[in-house]
């Protein structure tokens, strides 16, 4: 660590940075000293424990609330050392586990949802859950965002595709594209409906990937990532020319793995870096998609 001013002290000795105050903090919520429910110190007092400023103090209590471990940061009173996460059955299939996860995320104020995934089959009939609690009254979001990454038009998908591809019509490829566009035309309806019946702010927006993507992956309120693998097969397929071999995956049917930032440092670094993955690919390589 770079010693500045900032982190001297008046006689000289070196102030702790904000993250080693909360790695000392973390510590001891792990070993048992502090356990869930139980009040920090004030920021005056920690300040004076550890002998540095309120701001530093202040960043590092942020730090343990962005991984999960206290609650309340922000608000007049001491932070409270956060209960763990709610402990949650094994994967599920993607078509299982998706809908009670995204019902989950309908039901903050504002909803924000990234999805990269091969089409918006599984993501659309999994919406129809939380737009269903909407229009029951039992979950009433301000705002809702969601962005989503799909492969483009023009690659050469490696899946699904002709296992023997050969010539310039591709039935598998025109098929995949008319499920695709109308998959999206329908997710963004329901979505957009919404503002009209119950005046929510909704916006939907599509951006086309130059490659295939190898997993799925759906990014909730940045506090949890949902990954599954396309797990390819070979398969024939009945076609108007006959009998065509192919490869190709069962989306829904994959394995859908949760990882939640309350869960501890593994998750919260995972949920992280899957956001930044998603940010970058969104404002650098991927371009527009229209759903024709």
């Amino acid at each position: 660590m770079v010693v500045t001013q900032e982190n001297v002290a008046v006689n000289g000795s070196r102030r702790l940075s904000p993250q080693e105050i909360a790695n000392r903090l973390r510590d001891r919520i792990r070993a048992g000293e502090l356990k869930a429910g139980d009040r920090l110190p004030t920021q005056a007092e920690l300040a004076e424990e550890f002998g540095v400023e309120r701001g530093t103090v202040r960043q590092a209590l942020r730090a343990l609330q962005d991984d999960g471990l206290l609650s309340n940061v922000s608000k007049g009173s001491p932070p409270r050392v956060a209960a763990p996460a709610p402990a949650r059955s094994g994967p599920q299939p993607t078509m299982v586990g998706l809908a009670p996860r995204l019902a989950e995320a309908f039901a903050e104020p504002h909803v924000r949802v990234d999805v990269a995934c091969l089409t918006a089959e599984t993501l659309m009939l999994a919406l129809g859950e939380p737009v269903r609690m909407i229009h029951e009254g039992r979950i009433r979001p301000e705002k809702i965002d969601v962005r989503i990454m799909l492969p483009s038009r023009e690659i050469n998908l490696a899946f699904p595709a002709q296992v023997d591809a050969g010539g310039e019509d591709d039935p598998i490829h025109e098929r995949w594209l008319a499920q695709r566009n109308a998959q999206g035309h329908v997710l963004r309806h329901n979505l957009r409906a919404l503002r009209h019946s119950h005046g929510i702010d909704v916006h939907v927006t599509f951006r086309a990937l130059p490659f295939t993507p190898p997993v799925k992956l759906y990014l909730l309120n940045g506090s949890e990532a949902l990954m599954a693998y396309y797990m390819l097969m070979r398969r024939e397929e009945e076609v108007e020319s006959g009998t065509m071999e192919m490869f190709d995956t069962l989306g829904a049917q994959s394995l859908l793995f949760s990882f939640d930032r309350r869960a501890g440092q593994r998750d919260a670094a995972f949920v992280e870096q899957s956001q930044k993955w998603f940010d970058a690919l969104w404002e650098t390589i991927t371009t527009d998609l229209t759903l024709s």
